[in-house]
Parts: structure tokens; sequence; C-alpha cells
């Protein structure tokens, strides 16, 4: 039986027993069983407790093993230290899951660590999945099961829907409920990880792509442990076409502590984080307002066309410039209306602003049809993707309300899949029933724009295959540091252009290499103790002529002996200077919870002072990688700037497929990357690697 199969009789169960069932309530023993009741579930329910005979009229059994019937979930309301022991009195095979809300577990110290895994090895043991310990439980709405002590549902009751939410921490998850339950945000189910001893968001997220009456997922992340799963299951939802929106808490920067690779010191947390979610087509949400908004806008207009193309109407020209900057911030188009468009509304307001933003002024509050005809005017076009609609305070008009509910009921009848806000101030009863009639409703007309901007904007992501396949490349065995030589070695023979090279032992051979070149020479110590060669006088460059080269070479050798005498000297790297492109810097860093991470961004202030730099996780495709090219602030640079003819981005995107090939293929071996700089040379030239160092993992081997 599969994760899926397994969770369903978790999230689906048809019996349920509850250990440490109250009568007194309020308590985390009698709330499920009231929430239960009271929802109307029509499975088993099996209250626990040696002390009572009835709980809410139903029979109570002294512990689990007096139950004569398989148990699908056991809901656990106990104190921590007699949780295992209760569940030890199950027989084996008799339950399949458990739900543990008691506290007292890892969060509070090695002690409750060992508890912990304790109870996760009697589970595994037993093979029963745990959801926490120290959750708030879950919730199915379309199955009436209420696995939570939260009281929130006893306030108010959710519509079923079709977002699936997932949180890991509790009290979010209660606050993320009420929050729906204002919105009449319809959920299929809600859940709550807890310290996830064994099921964790990403196993969840797997079983909501599964579920049938879940379209879209919400995900609230404040770390991972198991990063190829959570990838797995980024990537099942983006196959499936069930968009995921992720608020992720936590912006550190613990990966900067490794100083030898800027990679290392520029991937922090947050970073990998925004990689990850970039790369698997989820949507990040800065906000708890956006995370809602966006979720919600989702579910309301599953089936989006790819129409970047926004109209805007309003009521104020001003407002309506606001809007537009706003669209134009966020990379919609405003395309103006056809002229017959133009020219049926400028004969009913001659003053009217016809262009995109259409400004119908007030006079459109005394003539309720021209916002309906107007608006059925852009969208019979086909041209426009969505529509925004700005009302200001006439929302609250009592003469406008009926008009109002006319006019979102008609477009969502005859546009059902175009996206329609409406900007205006509307008190929350009057809000709610537009947004059940098929709009959603801002008081802030930018925040309306940024809303339709993330979901117009959002497609499934291209996340190419990954196959183990037998490594490209031979690496010399060992940890630590590679040379200057064998990096660049290494990163030649996994198709990453490098500059020409060898390496003399003496100045006769510096000599010799310099002159199969017809330019000055670049001259560098080639030792793995040195990872700063300029510090230490171990770099000279612009070297012409015999005796320049063979002074070079003696100075090098005197400066970096006398600097770092224990160093290991194997030789000098003799290569010749490069001149024009533009220079690059690329990277990987190995992150402990998803593995390799390639950087880009260009050479030089860029990545030194202004931290211009984009991140994917190993492996990508072209597609990703121009996307990385783009993203940085100074991609205009790349396509030609002050004249200057553009660079080769191509080979460039080519370059990063191949490293980030190679990081994955060597994930256990390699620990960083620093390939700076890289030359992107003039289009159609190609790039080529001026200076590389590769870091060994200490452990392991490589894979050949």
């Amino acid at each position: 039986m599969n994760t899926c199969q397994t969770l369903n009789s978790l999230f689906s169960p048809k019996s349920i027993a509850i250990l440490g069932a109250s009568n007194t309530a309020g308590k985390s023993g009698a709330v499920p069983i009231a929430l239960l009741l009271e929802a109307g579930y029509a499975g088993k329910i099996y209250p626990v407790n040696p002390r009572q005979d009835t709980i809410y009229d139903l029979p109570c059994h002294a512990c689990l093993s007096d139950i004569d019937d398989a148990i699908d979930l056991v809901i656990v309301a106990v104190p921590a230290a007699h949780v295992l022991a209760a569940l030890e009195k199950s027989r084996p095979g008799q339950i399949s899951n458990a739900v543990i809300f008691s506290s007292g577990f890892a969060e509070v110290g090695d002690a409750g660590f060992q508890l912990q895994q304790q109870l996760r090895a009697f589970a595994q043991e037993r093979h029963i999945r745990l959801l926490g310990p120290n959750c708030l439980g879950f919730i199915n709405v379309r199955t009436h099961t209420y696995a939570t002590f939260s009281p929130a549902p006893l306030n108010g009751r959710l519509p079923a829907g079709d977002v699936g939410m997932v949180t890991q921490s509790g009290a979010f998850g209660a606050y993320a409920y009420c929050l729906a339950r204002e919105r009449h945000l319809g959920l299929s189910c809600w859940i709550s990880t807890g310290n996830e001893s064994d099921l964790d968001v990403a196993d969840c997220i797997q079983w909501l792509v599964d579920d049938p009456d879940t379209n879209v997922i919400m995900a609230y992340i404040e770390g991972c442990k198991n990063g190829d799963k959570l990838k797995r299951a980024l990537a099942a939802a983006n196959n499936a076409s069930k968009p995921v929106v992720v608020t992720k808490i936590g912006r550190t920067n613990s990966g900067a502590l490794a100083a030898a690779s800027h990679t290392a010191a520029l991937a922090g947390d947050d970073a990998v984080y925004d990689a990850l979610f970039k790369q698997y087509g989820a949507i990040r949400a800065y906000t708890i307002e956006e995370f809602f908004n966006v979720g919600q806008a989702l579910s309301k207009w599953p089936r989006r066309s790819a129409n970047h193309n926004l109209a805007i109407i309003s009521i104020s020209g001003g407002v309506g410039a606001l809007m537009a900057d706003e669209a134009d911030e966020h990379r919609l188009n405003l395309p103006t209306p056809p002229d017959e468009v133009k020219a049926r509304l400028l004969a009913r307001i001659p003053f009217a602003g016809a262009n995109n933003p259409v400004d119908v002024t007030g006079h459109a509050l005394t003539d309720l049809s021209i916002l309906l005809d107007t608006s059925r005017d852009l969208l019979s076009t086909g041209n426009y993707g969505a529509l925004a609609i700005f009302l200001a305070a006439a929302g609250s008009s009592e003469t406008l309300w009926p008009y109002l509910q006319e006019l979102v009921s008609v477009l969502h009848t005859e546009y059902p899949d175009i996206p329609l806000t409406i900007s205006a101030l509307l008190p929350p009863e009057r809000k709610n029933v537009l947004q059940q009639s098929g709009s959603m409703v801002f008081a802030d007309p930018s925040v309306a724009i940024r809303t339709l901007s993330r979901i117009m904007r959002h497609r499934p992501a291209m996340i190419p295959a990954v196959t183990d396949e037998q490594s490209s490349v031979s690496p010399p065995e060992g940890v630590g540091a590679l040379n200057e030589a064998d990096s660049l070695a290494l990163l030649n023979n996994a198709t990453i252009p490098v500059i020409p090279f060898a390496v003399a032992n003496s100045a006769s051979e510096a000599q010799a290499i310099a002159r199969r070149w017809n330019s000055p020479a670049v001259m560098k110590i080639v030792s793995a103790d040195i990872l700063h060669k300029s510090d230490v006088g171990g770099v000279k460059l612009g070297i012409k002529g015999d005796q320049a080269v063979s002074h070079a070479y003696d100075d090098i050798l005197s400066s970096v002996q006398s600097k770092m005498p224990q160093a290991k000297i194997d030789g000098v790297l003799v290569a010749p200077m490069r001149n024009g492109g533009i220079e690059c810097i690329m990277g990987v860093h190995r992150d402990a919870v998803f593995g390799p991470v390639v950087m880009f961004g260009l050479g030089g202030i860029f990545v030194e002072i202004l931290k211009d730099v984009s991140f994917r996780l190993a492996p990508f495709d072209r597609g990703q990688a121009l996307s990385m090219i783009q993203e940085i602030r100074a991609t205009a640079l790349l396509s030609g700037a002050r004249g200057q003819g553009p660079a080769d981005i191509a080979a460039l995107a080519d370059t990063l497929v191949a490293l980030s090939r190679l990081a994955y293929e060597q994930r256990e071996y390699i620990e960083s990357i620093d390939i700076n700089p890289i030359l992107a040379l003039p289009e159609g030239q190609g790039v080529l690697a001026l200076d590389g160092v590769i870091i060994r993992n200490r452990t392991a081997q490589p894979v050949n």
C-alpha cells in the first residue's frame, strides 16, 4: 500500500478512538468528540478513559485493547509521559494512524526529543503513521472529520471547498482557519503537522495532490528536514496543475558561514527556499493577506488563459493611473481598447477616458448601465485576461448595491474564467456576497492588481526528469580543496569551457608555455592550500616576454613561500590574458537540506556589494538557466548597453546547465564550486572560465 492510500485512512477515517476522552467542555479530549458529534461524523467514535463509563453519552473504554474493532485513527490527548504507554496497550495491527495533540516532546529539549524518538520507533514497528506530536490535528471538511482540539470550529464552521491547507504551526493554523471562515473560503482539508516526528508538510502536500476534492494547496512552512521529499511533493502538485501557495518564515543567513565560497556566502536559507519555489512552480506569498488573496483567487479561477493583458475601469482618473503603475510594475499589459469600443463609450460620456485604464468618471454612477456595458465591450474583444474595476466609496451606496450584484453576476456568468476584482469600500456582508457571486473585493486597488498579477502570471513549471546516470567526469579522490589546475581540468571535462592553461615547475617551462599564445600571460600560484592567491602575491597579470615571465615566476614563488611557508606548491599556472566580454560568476554550494544550489551573477561590484545574484537547485534545464540570467537586476548589461553588442547568453545558459549537472552527479563529493570570473564573450563566441575552485566534501568519495 502506498503512502497516499495509507493516509486516506488517516484523513478520511471510518473509525476514531480518543485517548484521554473527557466530558469537560473545552478540554483537548472533549473538543474533538463534541465537534465530531455536532458535525454529523458518520464513522464510529470510541472514547477511551479508564475513569469514565460514558462520555458524551457514548460508551467509554478503559484502554485501546478493550475495543474489539480495528481503528483507523487514534486521537491522543494525554500528557506526553503517558502517550507511549497508552498506545502500547493496543493490539499489533489494531490501529493505523495516530494524531498526537500532546506537547512536551522535541520542542522542550533533549529529554522530550528522546521521548519523541521512542514514540517514533514504536510507531514504525507497528506500522502506525503519526501526525504530530505537539500538533493541533486536522479537519476534513467534506467528511465532517474534526480531529482537532482547536476551539475555532466551535465558533463557526467552514464551507466545504477545494482549497487544502497545511501548516507546521498550530497557532497559525487556528488563526488561518478563522481567516478562511471570515472570507467564506471553502476548504477541503485543514492540517497542522506540529513536530513532524513522522508525517511532514511534504507528505500532506503529496496527499492533497491525490485528493480529488482539492484543487489548490496553501502551505505555511517554518523549515524542512527532507528537501528531496518536499521537491517531489511540489513537483507532483505542479504536474497535476494544482497550484501551491506557500508562506515561508525565517529568512536567515545560516548558509553564509563558509567564507571560502561566494555561493555559500550568498545562498542563505531564504535564497535557497526562494529558488525552490520558483523552480517547482509554487507561488510564494510574503504576507498573510497575500497568502489568502492568492489562494482564494486561484480557487475562484482555476482555468485561466495565458493572457497577461489587464483591463481597468475606474470612476477616478487618478486611481486608474495608480492602478496602471501597479500593473506595469508587476508586468501586466494594458492594451488600448479597439476604436469601436472607445467610440461607444465616448458617445455616452464625451469626457470619459477611453484608453486603458478606462475612466468612466463619476457619471457612470448616474447611469448604472455604463459599467456593465463597458465591461462587456472590453471582455467581448477576447483581448483581456482579467478585469479590475475601481468604485471608491460608491460601493456602499444603497442605490448602487443591487446594480453591483447584477454586474458581478452577469460578468461571472458570461465570462466565468476571467478574473474580476472590485475595489470599493463595502461592509463585510456585502463583500462576501460579491465574492460568492464570482468576484474578489479589495479596499485597496493596488492589492487587487498585485493579486491579479500573481495568478495571471503563474504557470506550471517545466521540471526536467532527474535520473541517476553515470557521472560524465572522473574527479580525483581525496578531500578538501582542489588546486586551480585540477579544478579547471574537472570543469573542462564537464563541458564547461575554460581558459587554455598549463602548469610550469620551472622558469624555463613557464617561458615555453607563455610562447604558445600571442598575448600577454597570466601567471598564478597552484596550491590547494591557497584559496585567495592575490593576498599572498600569487598572481601576476599582463606578463610578456621571456625575461618578464622568468622574473614573474621567481617573484610568485618567493612571495608565497615567505607568506605561507607551510603551503604545498604544485607549480605556477600560465594562461593567456583575455580582454573583452563581461565578467560573470557561477558557483555551487551544497545546502544541507536541498543539496547542490547553483548561483549566477555578474562579477565585480554586482556580486561583492550589490549581491545581484540568482539561484536554482541542481539539476535544471536550459529554460531555468535562462530564467536565472534574466532574474538578475543587471541582466540588461548582458543584452547590450551603451552601444555594446549582446553577450552570448545562450552559451551562458548552456554552461549553467552543465554546471548543475556536474553538481548533481557529484553531490556527495563536491562541497562547493566557484567559477569567478567566467567571461561572457560577444554573442556567438561562447563563454570562458578564467578561474575556478572546487572544494570536496570531507568524507564522501567521487561518483565514477
